[in-house]
């Protein structure tokens, strides 16, 4: 009988699935605790971590919790964290004062996890206003009620240097402010802090997923973000954020979220040689959470399913509410698939 070789029933792909080692020996995407970063938030004024309703096993940290998911992070072998900052509501104003108050919470949060981690993770912050604001847009608003750009981003330049001198390794400018990358580095290095990391909201997109999101930093957005956030039909514009982020200094750059715009992610990991982010965003966790609550979905493996689509889609970190769970799981051995 002649085989051939270029086809059934010469080839078989099944070959290569035939055991859990073999699939092991041969997955082309793999994940590492090292790629995987942490999202907490931190509420001002709490003396019991307050559970969230929309991402279940998600909480508002207190100081000390924080301070102990920090350590877990690090003891997991986490890459990094990304704090998230809740003030008390009578402290916000149309400013967001409290990011820019060197005793706002998220500084605070920052001295926290920096006293107990040091240099064992990369401390991560958001760089935005929105937390902060009694509005809930990412920056200040004119009289007409509408953003205005270049006194948001004067705003952003004293959120920078406030994170910075409370010792963050890296500031997450998250507002898709034009220009806000270029004046968050000038005002870093004109305060003396040349080394600290940029990592870019290149691709940040008016998704319906951050929802949850909203009740994990107490927003009290009325209205949308649409007029500054990219419309999830454009792809192009990607590219050119990314661009102009990438001349404006930004040394890292995220695509958010991340499952809906794996495409983006995509074109943006071919297009650069820094190193790409991705955000798994709350309502990403939150479905996979609901379904498997509701016993739909097998969640473990949905959870790690989904890392790795993000993963082999481009991304070289990845923001997720999972991080510490999916560490410690792959500490044990586990990885995706097998």
């Amino acid at each position: 009988m002649s085989i051939s070789y270029g086809s059934f029933p010469g080839t078989r792909p099944r070959r290569l699935r035939t055991t859990p080692a073999m699939r092991r020996m041969v997955a082309e995407t793999r994940l590492h605790p090292a790629e995987l970063i942490l999202p907490a938030f931190i509420r001002e004024g709490v003396t019991e971590p307050v559970p969230l309703q929309s991402m279940p096993g998600v909480v508002q940290h207190t100081r000390d919790t924080l301070r102990k998911a920090a350590a877990e992070a690090v003891a997991a072998g986490l890459g990094g964290i990304m704090l998230f900052g809740v003030p008390e509501e009578s402290k916000k104003d149309a400013v967001g004062t409290p990011g820019t108050d060197p005793d706002g919470i998220l500084q605070v949060a920052i001295r926290d996890v920096r006293a107990e981690v040091g240099d064992d993770l990369v401390i991560m912050s958001d760089l935005c206003l929105d937390e902060h604001t009694d509005h809930g847009h990412c920056g200040v608003l004119d009289a007409e009620g509408r953003i205005d750009n270049d006194a948001t981003l004067e705003r952003y330049a004293e959120m920078a240097r406030a994170q910075a001198d409370a010792g963050v390794h890296t500031v997450g400018p998250s507002g898709m402010m034009d220009g806000q990358v270029g004046v968050v580095r000038e005002a870093l290095d004109g305060a003396g802090h040349q080394d600290i990391s940029i990592l870019a909201y290149t691709a940040k997109y008016a998704s319906a997923f951050y929802g949850p999101f909203r009740e994990a930093v107490g927003s009290s957005l009325k209205g949308d973000r649409k007029t500054y956030q990219q419309d999830p039909a454009n792809a192009r514009e990607s590219l050119r954020e990314l661009e102009l982020d990438l001349a404006e200094g930004a040394d890292m750059v995220m695509v958010k979220p991340a499952l809906p715009y794996l495409d983006i992610l995509r074109q943006i990991a071919d297009a650069v040689d820094v190193p790409v982010a991705a955000y798994q965003i709350s309502g990403e966790y939150a479905m996979v959470e609901a379904a498997a609550a509701n016993g739909w979905i097998d969640r473990d493996r949905a959870i790690m399913e989904t890392l790795t689509s993000v993963r082999r889609a481009g991304a070289g970190m990845i923001l997720t509410y999972w991080a510490t769970e999916v560490a410690q799981r792959l500490n044990r051995g586990e990885q995706p698939g097998g």
